[in-house]
């Protein structure tokens, strides 16, 4: 595990060393905060739900944008056969190349609390509705930058890459949607599968495990299955 820590840190050093962190992050907090202050004036009300509202749909770019570059790069550069040949274990590689993506969406996530602070002063929030609502866009960032990882080790292309991962990402946040208009047997599976459904559950205040069982489940998925796309450069 220490091997994929120092690999998470260096590729986090690589984001903020680049104009990469920078850019969505800025657009990131743009985006949010128009919405934010807008909804702010027109509605008059000391509440976060319209970002948590909106922050999973903002989700559908930019944490595909982050995870695009993962492995892909490394592929298309060949520096992936160097990577491999160091005394670090696949597994690593991917936990460390995903921690470092997560890491800077809950940078993202965490910053937004200059909302919060905001609405403290003018306002009383609901503390336990706002901590339940950002552990569920940690939780989500997470399952998405699990996806995104997945995505990107399929590919050498990053906007193949980036394809991949917001089709995914945006099949799993709809398919709730899509409820209504299918059969009535199918629509507990689809709505267990609907990383939506789960969120709003969260966010609303309700911790279930089933919710947190969810994510956890999806983020080993994901990754078990771009371990399998990593290790698979062994058999051809």
């Amino acid at each position: 595990m220490r091997n994929a820590w120092l690999l998470c840190q260096k590729e986090l050093r690589s984001y903020f060393n680049s104009p990469v962190a920078y850019i969505v992050l800025t657009v990131f907090l743009l985006t949010t905060g128009f919405f934010f202050t807008s909804s702010l004036f027109l509605y008059d009300q000391a509440t976060m739900r319209t970002l948590f509202s909106l922050v999973p749909v903002i989700f559908l770019f930019f944490v595909p944008a982050i995870t695009m570059r993962l492995l892909a790069e490394e592929k298309r550069s060949g520096s992936i056969e160097v990577l491999v040949t160091l005394p670090t274990r696949d597994w690593e590689i991917i936990v460390g190349k995903f921690l470092a993506a997560w890491g800077l969406v809950i940078v993202a996530v965490l910053l937004t609390l200059f909302y919060v602070l905001s609405l403290s002063m003018i306002g009383d929030l609901d503390g336990g509705e706002t901590f339940a609502g950002y552990l569920g866009l940690v939780l989500l960032g997470g399952a998405y930058a699990a996806i995104g990882t997945w995505s990107s080790s399929l590919t050498r292309n990053q906007i193949v890459a980036f394809i991949i991962s917001m089709a995914i990402i945006a099949a799993l946040y709809m398919v709730d949607d899509l409820l209504p208009i299918l059969p009535m047997s199918l629509a507990p599976v689809l709505q267990f599968l609907s990383t939506s459904y789960h969120y709003e559950n969260i966010s609303r205040g309700v911790i279930d495990t089933r919710d947190l069982i969810y994510y956890a489940s999806l983020i080993f998925l994901m990754l078990y299955l771009a371990h399998h796309a990593l290790a698979s450069r062994k058999w051809k």
